[in-house]
């Protein structure tokens, strides 16, 4: 199945939405709103699911802390009825508008459980939020009137992983921002990351450094490889991924081949199920990692995984590598 990418927009996954459905029962506000929502319907396409978009939606679950963050981002928290499933910590300038929302679950809801929350649209960033024991299939959301977006990050066989950019970052963002009628907020959020990496690349703070990228793991290591986020973000300071030749954009690697690739520093990220400090812990523990020269001179770069991820806090992760790197020095 293919999945075609355009810079001017992309949009997967959206049924037809309940605003439609109360329109042809005869509500008036609903004919008044789809009537002047302007560049309303929306084509959807996308991660084998198609759909029309008839107004925007006014009351949104997200599931995935990255479906999360690119909503609040866009200042549209007023939309949004329910979240579910955070990595690690929202940042602090997105925290009271986050607090506001209903947490549904801590992992993903059950299907009743969304339902309760009476959604006209449910975006989530990983295709496991659409499954039958989650949120329930995008089919079975549509035939209930509800509308759902997958990330194309998110679609597992059916995307390429070459096609992981920053500007496929800012199509999605730009697929939500036109699904809720706001595209000049996606404008505006393109115009300061893009400047955020006009200035690394200016400087280039990890320009001669072999980086391995340490995920999780302890029998192997799950390591940032050569087409996901933590390559963009190592391309855009300047360092050398010791793996970037390994297809995907994370893969299992052996110890002695980070032994072998001895990187100068090494980027840990800090999640819920793995956090930084124990994997700090098993490098400087272990009878043979503690040799690594990045380990012996404690040079660390750690950052939260909702910043390695492509999505809306990927610049922001490309920055603090950066800025970490140069007082590594």
């Amino acid at each position: 199945m293919t999945v075609t990418f355009r810079r001017t927009r992309f949009l997967a996954a959206l049924a037809a939405l309940p605003l439609l459905l109360t329109a042809c029962a005869g509500a008036p506000e609903a004919r008044e709103r789809i009537a002047t929502a302007a560049g309303f319907p929306v084509e959807a396409s996308g991660c084998g699911f198609t759909a029309t978009v008839a107004a925007p939606p006014e009351r949104a679950v997200t599931m995935n802390q990255g479906a999360t963050e690119v909503m609040l981002a866009l200042d549209l928290s007023d939309r949004m009825v329910g979240t579910a499933y955070l990595d690690d910590a929202v940042p602090e300038k997105w925290q009271e508008t986050y607090d506001a929302v209903p947490v549904l679950s801590k992992e993903y809801p059950d299907h009743e459980t969304l339902l309760a929350a009476k959604p006209d649209f449910v975006y989530g960033s990983y295709a496991s939020a659409f499954a039958a024991e989650s949120a329930g299939t995008q089919d079975e959301l549509a035939d209930l009137g509800i509308g759902s977006f997958l990330s194309l990050f998110g679609c597992g066989d059916n995307r390429p992983s070459a096609d992981v950019s920053f500007d496929s970052v800012w199509d999605e963002i730009e697929t939500v921002a036109d699904v809720f009628g706001v595209p000049e907020r996606a404008a505006a959020l393109e115009r300061e990351q893009q400047g955020q990496l006009d200035e690394l690349a200016a400087t280039k703070p990890g320009a001669g450094l072999d980086v391995f990228w340490y995920d999780s793991g302890d029998k192997t290591a799950f390591a940032g490889t050569g087409d996901g986020g933590p390559q963009l973000i190592l391309d855009a300071v300047g360092a050398t991924n010791v793996f970037a030749d390994v297809e995907g954009g994370w893969a299992d690697v052996s110890w002695e081949e980070v032994v072998a690739a001895d990187p100068d520093v090494i980027v840990v990220a800090d999640a819920g199920w793995s956090s930084a400090e124990e994997k700090i812990a098993l490098l400087e523990k272990d009878p043979v990692l503690k040799s690594l020269r990045a380990v012996q001179a404690e040079a660390y770069v750690v950052l939260p995984f909702s910043e390695t991820t492509p999505g809306v806090r990927l610049a922001d992760g490309a920055v603090s590598v950066g800025t970490q790197l140069a007082e590594l020095g």
